[in-house]
């Protein structure tokens, strides 16, 4: 079993091997040092069941440590577990922890670039974002996207980082399932995607096709832009544009709803067309 048999108790706050957890800008933690925190148990778990993304160490207030011996013991035998009472951990996180439950994770280098050659050629389905800053809505896009089976997330440089703590959360794990790329603008996401044979669409309440009678192609690409102003023109005249309908005297959906409802009718639209 893994450091489960043997937790480090954590009796100080500044002590040097939780310096990850503490004092640290979060934004320097994940683009400077390659890290990035997982909170509860939820995103834990999911961290600890996949390869994609390691796990540098866990830090957990001392009544959870029974509760997550399961999420432990797929974690590699050399992974540091710490653990800490109430006090401490508040200290170290800011703010009352009633979770709990903290880990560290190392993040992939190829994630922040667009993909390599041949990556798409078994994605059908794939969400793109154009300047989506909010963490939450950042965190709930991935949350659908991995329910609902889209084969990766495609952002712009303008979107707001996956791996910060809170998206992470809301995405309860799925940025850690779902594979993600990062361009360096909206145009050069686009000209990727049209270059790997996908179908673009984008939503919009003026869109030319009812998202109802709406037939996926093969490939497509859902291309969705901040709350608000949207999609930039340019981008939107590259994709077919489709409309929600919606009870009269409202014109609008958050950007996660949109996008769960769209991939919700793709994979319902791909399931009947398959079942014959």
């Amino acid at each position: 079993m893994t450091g489960l048999a043997r937790p480090t108790p954590i009796v100080d706050a500044g002590d040097p091997r939780i310096a990850a957890y503490r004092d640290i800008r979060e934004r320097d933690l994940v683009r400077h040092q390659r890290r990035f925190i997982a909170e509860g148990t939820s995103v834990l778990r999911v961290l600890a069941g996949q390869r994609r993304f390691g796990v540098e160490s866990v830090f957990l207030l001392e009544n959870r440590l029974p509760g997550v011996a399961d999420i432990l013991g797929d974690l590699p035998e050399e992974t540091p577990v710490y653990v800490a009472g109430s006090a401490v951990m508040d200290h170290v996180a800011g703010f009352p922890m009633h979770r709990g439950v903290l880990a560290v994770g190392l993040r992939r280098d190829d994630a922040d670039g667009p993909p390599v050659p041949n990556t798409a050629k078994n994605w059908n389905t794939v969400v793109a974002l154009s300047g989506i800053a909010n963490h939450d809505n950042m965190g709930a896009i991935f949350r659908n996207a991995a329910a609902l089976g889209a084969d990766a997330v495609l952002m712009d440089a303008q979107s707001c980082d996956p791996l910060y703590r809170k998206a992470l959360r809301v995405s309860v794990g799925g940025v850690l399932t779902v594979p993600w790329h990062r361009f360096q603008n909206a145009g050069a996401m686009v000209d990727w995607l049209e270059g790997n044979g996908f179908a673009l669409a984008g939503l919009s309440p003026g869109g030319d096709a009812a998202l109802e009678t709406w037939h996926p192609p093969d490939k497509v690409a859902l291309v969705l832009g901040t709350e608000g102003p949207g999609l930039a023109q340019p981008i939107m005249d590259r994709t077919q544009t489709l409309r929600i309908a919606m009870a009269n005297g409202f014109d609008s959906l958050n950007v996660a709803t949109s996008a769960a409802l769209v991939l919700h009718h793709v994979r319902c639209a791909r399931a009947q067309l398959a079942s014959g």
